[in-house]
């Protein structure tokens, strides 16, 4: 793949996590701050590397296969992997300035 294409289907793994919302936020994971990282690999391969709100978070168990689902369903896509973590813990100052306009913490 080509840079030009790397960044293409970048932009579209960022559009397709922009549809998935934590149940309990009504703002998407990518602008709550959730996703650390996106890097699309030469064979079209999408790594993300993300958070949850908390390690005690209830959907814990499904988010992250529900992100690979949706993330390898992108065009272009060969596939996507999930890698959680939790350093740096997450907090609101993750959120854009968007997500806290919306939630009222601004």
């Amino acid at each position: 793949m080509t840079d030009d294409e790397k960044s293409q289907l970048e932009e579209r793994v960022i559009m397709m996590l922009k549809t998935i919302y934590d149940p309990e936020i009504p703002v998407d994971i990518y602008e709550l701050g959730l996703i650390y990282d996106v890097v699309v690999g030469d064979d079209a391969s999408i790594s993300i590397k993300m958070t949850l709100t908390s390690p005690a978070c209830p959907v814990a168990g499904t988010l992250p296969g529900e992100v690979e689902e949706k993330v390898a369903q992108t065009m272009g896509a060969n596939g996507a992997k999930v890698e959680l973590t939790f350093e740096p813990p997450w907090d609101r100052d993750m959120m854009s300035e968007a997500a806290q306009l919306e939630l009222g913490f601004m």
